[in-house]
């Protein structure tokens, strides 16, 4: 059983955001349009949230390829105007990356490009390859030389190898090697090329601005510049955009899809649309099950911000308990900094959470998070809300307790530092310090979703955080200790 001593809890408990999942990655795509890398720096804006460690853009003049890659926020360096001009031409992709573990190198920022038999190829990546460190090795076993340690890499080299005529044959060749997840936009001298894996696991759309055909992880990239939804690409399917339109393949056996259910737990942003679902309103119907699932008597319903406000907003509507902001975010306030000592780390956090103590004092609450990884932030939610004058604090979360790590481009810790998946519900409840503590049911998410519950036989979603169901081979998974060679190795992209 897990114990503090002394009050101490792990250093990334100060940063209220430290203790999150982390999805590696957006992408974005637009073919044929004058104001095609202004286009995408826009678009990448708002995928932002999907990675803030990196972004980068390749654009194509009809000669040559050119490429920015920067380290840092989209905005920090994609809003120059001088930057834009350095990325003429009619056609463009664009990435946002957040890296698993280990230091954010340049060199791993994408899309990553390489010049080809068939010319110039640049490709960004939203996922993760399960066999992308064997693939890696047997390529470097076969000559092939690596400027990265991303797993994206991998697609490069396969397309490169590939003895097909075409570069979209070239690139399917390369995908039926592939086993994971991937979301993939891919430029060529003539084409701009999208694919989803099998399972569909990672999102990617269609728009259209100005008769001008985009691809993109979420719809909000298509509302900040004002373009149409058309609709989503389909699993395994790849989507080639020319000067003649849009081509549909289909390269591989019809399969049932299995979108990753954390898109619309956490990753997505609330106003984006998923598979045909808003993903603000589902939110809102997982607390709502929630509050069906685990109600308890209680003065006030406080969420975790941000990404507990839809989700306290249904529990609340459904249990008739007013709803209230009892935490208030500073929205601009980087990353918390680390001081040498407790108490300056015990002030750190404040910078950018704080108790909102009229709501809280003296009351009965209860508090909505999404999720709990390793539950130390859920530690200091708890104790704020102790310190500023709480009766009582119920914890519920709005998605089942994570059991098993990921292997799709989300970044979880190994299973033995997941929380629940080493403490019964009792012990959780000891060591995050509350009252009460209760998970939505796997069932439960699964009605929120509009479905009649989880079909075990042919679960609709990708939902092995919870059941431990994986949906594709796991070549490179040897043990529980692979994750670490995983990020150390082939950081996701």
């Amino acid at each position: 059983m897990m114990t503090q001593t002394s009050g101490q809890i792990d250093d990334e408990a100060f940063d209220l955001d430290a203790d999150r999942l982390r999805e590696e990655c957006g992408v974005f795509g637009i073919f044929g349009h004058p104001d095609a890398a202004a286009i995408t720096a826009l678009g990448l804006h708002a995928l932002q949230h999907r990675g803030q460690e990196a972004a980068g853009i390749v654009s194509f003049d009809g000669q040559r390829f050119h490429s920015e890659r920067r380290l840092g926020l989209v905005g920090d360096h994609f809003s120059r105007q001088s930057t834009i001009q350095g990325l003429p031409g009619d056609s463009a992709i664009g990435h946002v990356r957040y890296s698993t573990t280990g230091e954010t190198i340049l060199r791993n920022v994408q899309p990553l490009f390489a010049e080809i038999s068939s010319g110039g190829f640049a490709v960004a990546h939203n996922g993760n390859l399960t066999n992308g460190l064997t693939l890696r090795r047997e390529l470097i076993r076969d000559g092939a030389i690596y400027q990265s340690t991303s797993d994206t890499e991998v697609v490069l080299h396969l397309v490169a190898r590939s003895r097909k005529q075409r570069i979209i044959e070239r690139f399917i060749e390369a995908l039926r090697q592939l086993e994971g997840a991937y979301s993939l936009v891919a430029l060529s001298n003539k084409k701009l090329i999208g694919a989803r894996d099998p399972l569909g696991i990672r999102p990617l759309v269609i728009g259209e601005l100005d008769g001008k055909y985009i691809l993109a992880s979420e719809t909000v990239a298509l509302d900040i510049i004002g373009a149409r939804f058309v609709r989503d690409v389909q699993n395994g399917e790849v989507v080639v955009i020319s000067e003649d339109g849009v081509e549909s393949l289909r390269p591989f056996p019809p399969q049932q899809a299995r979108p990753c259910i954390f898109e619309y737990i956490y990753f997505s942003r609330p106003d984006s649309i998923v598979h045909g679902r808003h993903v603000y309103d589902v939110r809102k119907a997982m607390g709502a099950q929630l509050a069906r699932e685990s109600g308890v008597d209680a003065d006030v319903i406080v969420p975790v911000p941000d990404s507990g406000v839809p989700a306290a907003i249904g529990y609340a509507q459904e249990s008739g308990i007013p709803f209230e902001l009892g935490i208030i975010r500073n929205h601009y306030v980087g990353r918390t900094f680390i001081q040498p000592t407790q108490n300056v780390r015990e002030l750190g956090v404040r910078m950018k959470h704080n108790a909102n103590r009229s709501v809280v004092a003296g009351k009965r609450i209860v508090l909505i998070d999404d999720s709990i990884v390793r539950g130390t932030t859920s530690v200091k939610i708890v104790r704020m809300m102790r310190e500023a004058g709480a009766r009582e604090v119920h914890f519920r979360i709005s998605s089942p307790p994570i059991t098993h790590p990921d292997y799709y481009g989300i970044d979880t810790p190994q299973r033995d530092k997941l929380l629940a998946a080493t403490h019964s519900l009792d012990e959780m409840r000891e060591y995050i310090g509350c009252d009460s503590l209760a998970f939505l049911s796997v069932d439960g998410i699964y009605k929120a979703m509009g479905e009649p519950g989880r079909n075990a036989q042919r679960p609709q979603f990708t939902d092995h955080c919870f059941t431990g169901d994986y949906p594709t081979t796991l070549t490179d998974v040897v043990g529980e200790s692979v994750k670490q060679q995983l990020s150390l190795l082939a950081e996701t992209g």
